[in-house]
């Protein structure tokens, strides 16, 4: 089996956008891959968190995991900072990563946008800790989307270069694994902006922890037009909101969003997110409970980490004793 590295930061409630972009895609690649599931908190760390609160959610973040079926005993598990592995290749591919790389990360400054001298000097380095708790566990293959696919890029440079200066055959290539039904969800607020964990409204979202009166208000508040929903795709070219509500539809229902406005085309938005609510409460309602049944149990998820960290140690610390070995670290 080859081996899959992914990894989500645990700050905030997961919503149905990580769900339906990344999530479900990791509960099918379990079946035919030796996966290594990572609360990234490293990465979280990158800005500011209140300490309390970054335990709090990534306790939630793997009863969600789990809950919306993530295996922790077939697969691995664990919370980043448990791996001193991540930290110490991170600063070797630190000093193989170039600045110019760097400058050229489009995320980095989408993130820190005009104040970008006041951010975290983390947050400009993020890609290399990245390549990092990949190539620990020399993993050949990584699901993303596409906002980290240039991030993978520095990645296999990162790694190319090392080998090279060192004149070892020893970092893998990393492949980028992009599922061809993940899904873009949109703001319910906002159909040009991506659904965020972070947005100040929690009605631009539904969270996996939503009940279904929650969802249901979310739904009937959710942005639209005046106009009916078109009847082909090609109507919706100019209508993020009403395209985004019926790719959701799609995706959940297993639909083309043709045959989703087959059926309700021409039609207002009244009917439409009723039988939409109807859909997305069947897939968030088990993951909701079942979450809030493994978070009565805090010593259990604890352990789960624990445990997940030291088979993930098992696998990245002799890998990176070697990396360290080869740079001429007294090991």
């Amino acid at each position: 089996m080859q081996r899959i590295f992914s990894g989500i930061q645990p700050s905030g409630v997961p919503h149905l956008g990580n769900y339906l972009g990344a999530i479900r895609n990791w509960v099918s690649l379990q079946a035919e891959h030796e996966c290594l599931f990572c609360l990234v908190d490293l990465h979280a760390i990158t800005v500011w968190q209140d300490p309390a609160i970054l335990r709090e959610q990534t306790r939630l973040q793997t009863a969600v995991l789990i809950a919306a079926g993530i295996d922790p005993v077939r697969h691995i598990l664990f919370n980043q900072s448990a791996v001193s592995a991540h930290a110490r290749l991170a600063w070797i591919f630190n000093c193989v990563s170039r600045i110019g790389w760097l400058n050229r990360m489009t995320q980095f400054k989408d993130k820190a946008g005009r104040d970008r001298e006041a951010v975290s000097s983390g947050l400009y380095v993020y890609p290399n800790l990245m390549a990092a708790d990949i190539l620990a566990y020399h993993a050949t293959r990584v699901p993303v989307g596409d906002d980290q696919r240039q991030h993978l890029e520095l990645a296999n440079d990162i790694a190319q270069k090392f080998n090279h200066d060192y004149e070892v055959a020893f970092f893998p290539a990393i492949e980028a694994l992009v599922p061809p039904d993940a899904a873009r969800v949109m703001s319910l607020r906002d159909g040009s902006r991506k659904m965020s964990k972070s947005d100040p409204s929690e009605q631009s979202r539904i969270a996996l922890t939503d009940e279904a009166d929650a969802i249901a208000q979310k739904l009937r508040r959710a942005r639209t037009d005046p106009a009916p929903l078109p009847e082909a795709v090609d109507g919706l070219a100019d209508r993020p909101e009403a395209r985004n509500l019926v790719e959701i539809y799609a995706v959940l229902a297993g639909l083309s969003p043709a045959q989703v406005l087959a059926e309700h085309g021409g039609k207002g938005f009244g009917p439409f997110k009723e039988a939409l609510t109807a859909i997305v409460v069947a897939a968030v309602a088990p993951i909701a409970g079942e979450t809030r049944r493994l978070l009565a149990d805090t010593a259990r998820l604890d352990r789960v980490l624990r445990e997940g960290a030291g088979r993930a140690n098992a696998i990245a610390g002799p890998i990176v004793a070697e990396a360290e070995r080869i740079v001429g670290f007294l090991t």
